[in-house]
């Protein structure tokens, strides 16, 4: 296997209207709802993430949409992540670690003690699964106001120690 260049990344916060996030979005919504039951589709839509308790980034490689990511603030110290999505011609490349390891230093730069995260547990979410894992991330009972599901997996991660 051929590992390819990582790229070099900008992540900056965004506003949510420019035709490429909007285009990426609803990629990433239409994927997840094909690889997810409707009621275990958890996906922010572009007014779900325009919500004021919620902090939406992309990345870009210099004019290249890369990919995108977001914060909600569940209140308590405790953050969830949204919206992880890397542009598939550039999975594999680092896009979404630099936009992991961003989240995780603006959520300690805000305070927060504890990260958390729902992804589905489906095969096309093993990826997503390892990386989150090889961050620290364990897997958690669901928290705010989701439900135990089989479609999804609950992760969470300690940021106070």
């Amino acid at each position: 296997m051929h590992l390819r260049e990582p790229v070099t990344l900008t992540i900056e916060r965004d506003d949510l209207s420019r035709p490429a996030v909007h285009r990426l979005l609803q990629d990433h919504l239409s994927e997840m709802a094909a690889m997810s039951p409707p009621e275990s589709m958890h996906a922010l839509d572009l007014e779900g993430l325009r919500r004021p308790d919620v902090t939406f980034w992309t990345a870009w490689d210099g004019g290249e949409l890369a990919g995108c990511c977001a914060l909600k603030d569940l209140g308590d110290g405790h953050g969830e992540i949204k919206s992880m999505r890397t542009v598939p011609s550039l999975r594999g490349r680092g896009v979404a670690a630099a936009m992991l390891e961003h989240l995780l230093a603006e959520a300690r730069d805000r305070g927060w003690t504890r990260l958390s995260l729902e992804t589905g547990s489906q095969d096309g979410f093993a990826p997503a699964r390892r990386l989150y894992a090889r961050y620290g991330f364990v897997a958690g009972p669901p928290f705010a106001d989701y439900r135990p599901d089989p479609a999804s997996v609950f992760l969470t991660r300690d940021l106070a120690g």
